[in-house]
Formats: structure tokens, C-alpha cells, sequence
């Protein structure tokens, strides 16, 4: 049975997006279709006037991002440093933020064929450090998640990406299964007070992991854990990473102190917030 054109499927699910508070509503309604259909959303756009039958793969992908379950989610992908991650419910969501991380890091050893040695903390998606080890072809890695699930699709994203000969995976919480030392430690961790996920959006309250957001009582659980271990992760010199929430900064820093940090920078991110603190040992 012919039903509605592309035009008047993409309109009527951006008037149900919209109405569910969804911010690009017309642009995620062609993702959904291009995704239901198998067909690039260049060719959604191009072909507005033609007629398609039911797409039950439509309606049930549009009635989810009407419950606000993330778009990643239904998709399965996500672009992070122009690289495809695979995304689920297990991991979080990469966000355009966290590229702070990798950037800062590239920036402090320019030097492309220097053979690096990585610890990712808290690894989820492996966004982190597979964008690293995709730009340092001579560096290597271990990621680390308390979350077999999670680890499971970082596997599976370092395998796309060609980088398993140089990322390994470990089920650990945080360090405790970590030997030897590294040149860069970085993290991501859960940095949201647990009091403040309730009023989060539903994308983050509801369906995020809660172990990759929940920070504790005051959001800074995971930063003491990571600087205490620091001494014993890091080489000589080597540099750590790590994500901060807004208005974080000065607690980091003095946590980072505390164990003998030396701050190198707090780099902002596309907002102007302080994002990503560097410190070296």
C-alpha cells in the first residue's frame, strides 16, 4: 500500500520530535528515515516527492527518540574525531566535548612516530584512545572498564577501526589490574553529583550507564581514586588527561595536587569551559 511521500514522512516525524523537545527535530527525523531505509539522508533530501509504502522501522525508531532514548542508541553509531564508534546502552555516549582530550594529548608529543604507551581509564566506547592510537601509528594501549559489556564494544570498535594489534581491553576497577607504568594516563570518568542526574536530560538520566556518570556526593569520587593511583601509573614526565565537569576545575586541581601532580594546562572546550586538565608527574 503506497502511504506518504519522503517529504510527508520527514515532516510528520518532525512535528512528533518537536513536540517531544527534541532540538533538531527535521534533521533527526531524516537520520531516522535514512537509517529505516537504508538510504544516506543525501538521498532522503533529494528524493522528497516520492512515495514509499509503511516503514515499520520508521515508526518504531521515532516512537523511540520520542521517549528521548539517545539517537546513538537507535542508530548504533556515533562520529567521534571523524571516526565511526559503535554505541549502545552499555557505554557512554561520545560526546564532541571529550575531544578536547585527544587533541591536547596529540598536542603535547607532536611527534608522530613516538611510540607511546596508554592507559584509558574508564575505557567505554574506546573513543578515547583508539582516536589517539589512530593518530600515533607507532603508540599502543590498554583500556580499562568495570563493565564487560562495555569493554565488549570497545573491542569491537578497535577491530573497525583496524587497531587490536595495539589495544588490549581489561575488566578492571580503574587500576586494579593494571601493572607496569604508562606515558599517558586519561580518563573520562563519572563526574555528575549524584543528587544532580535526576535533572539531567532524559538521553543522560535515563539511559546512560549509570556507573559512566554518577560521580558521588560531590562528583569527584573517581578523581581521587585516579590521583591516588597516578604515582604508580604514571612514567617519569608522563602526562595525564583527564574530563572535568563545569566548575570542577579548581576541586581537580587541588585533588591533583594533593598527589603530586604538577598542572601543565586546563585546556576549554568548543564553549569556552574549562574541559580537560593536563598534568605530568
Amino acid at each position: 500500500m503506497i502511504f506518504e511521500s519522503i517529504g510527508e514522512h520527514v515532516s510528520r516525524a518532525a512535528d512528533r520530535l518537536r513536540a517531544a523537545k527534541i532540538e533538531s527535530p527535521r534533521r533527526e527525523a531524516r537520520l531516522l528515515l535514512a537509517y529505516a531505509t537504508g538510504k544516506t539522508v543525501e538521498w532522503i533530501i533529494a528524493h522528497n516527492d516520492e512515495r514509499t509504502e509503511e516503514l515499520p522501522k520508521f515508526e518504531n525508531a521515532l516512537g523511540r527518540r520520542e521517549a528521548r532514548e539517545p539517537l546513538s542508541h537507535i542508530l548504533g553509531e556515533r562520529e567521534f574525531w571523524s571516526l565511526p564508534f559503535q554505541v549502545n546502552a552499555s557505554v557512554l555516549d561520545p560526546r564532541p566535548d571529550s575531544e578536547i582530550i585527544v587533541s591536547s594529548v596529540l598536542a603535547y608529543y607532536p611527534e608522530k612516530d613516538r611510540p607511546l604507551k596508554i592507559a584509558d581509564l574508564g575505557t567505554g566506547t574506546g573513543c578515547l584512545l583508539l582516536s589517539i592510537l589512530h593518530e600515533r601509528p607507532t603508540a599502543e594501549g590498554i583500556g580499562v572498564d568495570i563493565s564487560e559489556s562495555a569493554l565488549s564494544t570497545a573491542r569491537g570498535n578497535a577491530s573497525i577501526l583496524g587497531l587490536s594489534a595495539r589495544a588490549t581491553f581489561v575488566q578492571s576497577d580503574w587500576d586494579s589490574e593494571l601493572d607496569g607504568t604508562f606515558d599517558v594516563v586519561l580518563s573520562n570518568p563519572p563526574y555528575i553529583p549524584t543528587a544532580e542526574i535526576g535533572s539531567l536530560a532524559p538521553e543522560i538520566a535515563l539511559y546512560e550507564p549509570r556507573c559512566a556518570i554518577d560521580g558521588g556526593a560531590d562528583g569527584l569520587v573517581a578523581y581521587r581514586r585516579i590521583a591516588d593511583a597516578l604515582p604508580q601509573l604514571l612514567e617519569p614526565n608522563g602526562l595525564v588527561a583527564l574530563e572535568i565537569g563545569q566548575g570542577q576545575d579548581s576541586s581537580v586541581l587541588k585533588i591533583l595536587r594533593d598527589s603530586g601532580i604538577q598542572i601543565v594546562s586546563l585546556e576549554k572546550d568548543l564553549a569556552g569551559i574549562p574541559r580537560c586538565v593536563l598534568g605530568r608527574l
